[in-house]
């Protein structure tokens, strides 16, 4: 295998930041990506049909529709808080729609795009052989959407550490912490980042060559995809500062019981067994954060510069 090349055609549940990528890099290889989700998309140019994952019959008729080769979900809300608020329905929008989309896919192939919060932050290695315990309600809404997909017939789980990448500045919330970082920093504002919360960030179109790529048949059933780099969520931002030419003063060290972080995992930090030989021969490789850092501020947004 060489790259993703990915030829079929995809239905992508979910429009956010990394279904809208994924969508762009299976564009990219010459496939055709579909998006669907309750909203459309912010941007991008791939094509988007509405639709409600908690509703059985929507998901039904959509698949009917796209006709999709294979299905990739993105789906459920991201913000921890935000499930960690509304436990219920945060296992709805996971677990309940991952069991409307597998059950409309009958023997398609389906890949969920998990998260690093199954695991409960205590060790600062999480592998594929790792045991889960969530320490969250988003945690345990995505571990059960993982054991419904897992019960389809061709199915991979990609577990993803903290993504991260461009987003408008003028969004109402960033939900991934380079963006909320940059943005604040360029505006001189300050940056509150816990010192004692560990993740393995992965740039997004990263996360988006992998996903396309883990549609080929043969990727094993669980995968972990982490950045290459273990850092703390203060020294990253101070390395986005360093970036910017901005103040490191502007980046406030600090607990991360602190702040929003108090329901995250110490560690948010995934490894692989398996990561590696995936990945031989594709021409693919998961960048570090300086490097990740730098490309992003290379071709930064005309607002971030």
């Amino acid at each position: 295998m060489t790259g993703d090349g990915h030829g079929g055609r995809t239905l992508i549940v979910g429009s956010g930041f990394v279904g809208r990528a994924v969508a762009d890099r299976i564009a990219e290889r010459g496939g055709g990506a579909v998006l669907a989700s309750r909203r459309p998309p912010s941007s991008g140019t791939a094509d988007w049909v509405p639709l409600d994952a908690a509703d059985p019959a929507a998901c039904a008729r959509v698949v009917r529709s796209v006709a999709p080769d294979d299905l990739v979900l993105v789906h459920g809300p991201s913000d921890v808080s935000w499930c960690e608020a509304d436990p219920e329905r945060a296992a709805e929008l996971h677990a309940g729609a991952a069991a409307n989309l597998v059950a409309a896919a009958g023997d398609r192939r389906l890949l969920l795009v998990s998260t690093d919060n199954v695991f409960d932050g205590s060790s600062p290695e999480n592998h594929e052989a790792t045991p889960t315990a969530p320490a969250n309600a988003y945690g345990r809404a995505k571990l059960r959407a993982e054991r419904v997909v897992r019960e389809a017939p061709d199915a991979t789980v990609l577990r993803v550490s903290l993504v991260y990448g461009w987003e408008p500045e003028g969004a109402a919330k960033w939900l991934n912490y380079f963006a909320a970082c940059a943005h604040r920093l360029r505006a001189g504002e300050p940056v509150a980042a816990p010192e004692d919360q560990w993740t393995t960030p992965v740039l997004v179109a990263d996360v988006a060559a992998v996903t396309a790529a883990a549609l080929a048949p043969g990727t094993p059933e669980l995968l972990h995809l982490g950045g290459p780099d273990r850092i703390s969520r203060a020294d990253w931002a101070e390395a986005i500062a360093d970036g910017l030419g901005a103040p490191r003063e502007l980046v406030v060290r600090g607990p991360r019981a602190a702040g929003r972080y108090a329901s995250r995992p110490a560690n948010t930090c995934l490894t692989s067994n398996r990561l590696g030989a995936f990945l031989a021969g594709t021409g693919l490789r998961v960048r570090g954060v300086a490097e990740g850092v730098r490309t992003l501020l290379a071709a930064a947004p005309e607002a971030a510069r």
